[in-house]
């Protein structure tokens, strides 16, 4: 090869090289965590902000990518009083979201049931449409449009914190719906700054941005300190010896996002949620 053709090719090699670390940085930065007191433990995380779970995914410290990540500002949304305000994600987020539109700024209220029909079994919780109205009404809305079919639970996390988390399209930890919202129902917080989070609860994950709450969500199955920060809107009423199966079977290595996916398979075939 002729030294003008090699030098060519060395530096289309040498970009093929930043754009994949490019990707490799943009997929953790997005990916939504879970937070853990001992160990750093990614949980959630993801386009719109799912717990982006600040673990590690919820990770101890945020890597330098994560750091550095600002993503650009989006349009946004006010709500009148008693009503939901969905955010449209920044244009790096939305990048990775599967649209299928925005729920009603109108609010469901009461009790509803969440029936999540497992390739391992059902699961089932009572979510509450009244400290949580606007998670449950994106829930029952995202389910209407099949959001979460089809879906796995794509991390689980054993260490510090005890959850499985589920509810992204992309299987990846950084995928959601096109729009965001923020907290509501969290917990009280110690002196630490941290709340437990008992064993059974269902909660949203999110991302260290704004208003990042979107499908992403993780169900706890042991008491898990975590930060105050993410929103429980449920609690699991049947099938929590489908999440302790996942659970026993452990957890694979971190991939090079560092998600750590559950070594026995879940996938969400539907999800419902139903008026009680």
């Amino acid at each position: 090869m002729a030294g003008k053709d090699r030098k060519k090719e060395l530096a289309r090699q040498r970009y093929e090289r930043q754009q994949q670390r490019r990707v490799i940085r943009q997929a953790r930065a997005r990916r939504m965590k879970i937070i853990g007191t001992v160990v750093v433990v990614a949980v959630v995380a993801g386009g719109s902000g799912a717990i982006a779970f600040a673990m590690g995914g919820p990770d101890k410290k945020k890597t330098s990518a994560e750091a550095s990540s600002t993503p650009s500002a989006a349009p946004s949304v006010s709500a009148k009083p008693g009503e939901c305000a969905y955010q449209p994600l920044p244009a790096e987020a939305a990048q990775g979201a599967k649209d299928v539109g925005k729920p009603p700024v109108k609010p469901v209220k009461g009790k509803y049931q969440m029936t999540l029909d497992t390739s391992l079994g059902t699961i089932v919780a009572k979510v509450d449409g009244t400290k949580a109205a606007c998670t449950v009404n994106s829930f029952k809305y995202l389910a209407s449009k099949k959001f979460f079919n089809n879906t796995k639970c794509h991390r689980l996390v054993t260490e510090g914190i005890k959850v499985l988390q589920c509810g992204d399209p992309t299987g990846t930890g950084t995928g959601g719906p096109a729009y965001g919202f923020g907290n509501e129902n969290v917990p009280k917080a110690g002196k630490s700054g941290q709340a437990t989070y008992k064993r059974g609860v269902i909660a949203m994950a999110h991302s260290s941005a704004p208003n990042s709450n979107g499908s992403q969500f993780f169900i706890v199955y042991g008491d898990s300190p975590l930060p105050a920060d993410y929103t429980v809107f449920g609690q699991i009423t049947k099938g929590m010896d489908v999440v302790d199966s996942v659970a026993k079977a452990g957890a694979a290595p971190a991939d090079q996002t560092g998600n750590t996916a559950p070594k026995k398979k879940i996938e969400i075939k539907d999800l419902t949620v139903a008026k009680m």
